[in-house]
């Protein structure tokens, strides 16, 4: 039986992290125009500089160990498809062989990390885990 370096209510609050992050858009609208009360949900989804939100899931990422990011790397690729739970092991050895840069840059590159995140605790649960 495949063990995950981490309980999945952690990986699910994770998930929501990751999807508010993603929500934000990195540009800025100068002249909103428009009423008010519209402008302020425009603002709402910018990333703006006091956003720590990117800061924060960054850094939770990064204090993980070296097993807990093989393993997030891992679980994201078998939601992606490019693994399948029965390949838990040889998944995490590769995602640590290819392994370059910070680990929360790379997830947060990928538009669709929480679904594949998701998509891979979900399947790893079927596969069963400890």
């Amino acid at each position: 039986m495949v063990t995950l370096p981490f309980d999945d209510a952690r990986i699910e609050a994770l998930v929501l992290r990751f999807n508010a992050v993603m929500a934000k858009e990195a540009t800025d609208i100068s002249d909103l125009g428009g009423n008010a009360s519209d402008d302020e949900v425009a603002v709402s989804l910018q990333e703006t500089e006091g956003d720590l939100s990117r800061d924060e899931i960054t850094q939770e990422i990064e204090s993980m160990n070296d097993e807990q990011q093989d393993g997030l790397i891992a679980l994201f690729w078998i939601g992606r498809g490019d693994a399948e739970p029965e390949e838990w092991e040889q998944t995490k050895a590769l995602a640590r062989r290819q392994h370059e840069g910070l680990v929360s840059r790379y997830l947060l590159g990928q538009p669709e990390v929480g679904e594949f995140l998701t998509s891979g605790l979900e399947k790893m649960l079927e596969y069963g885990v400890e």
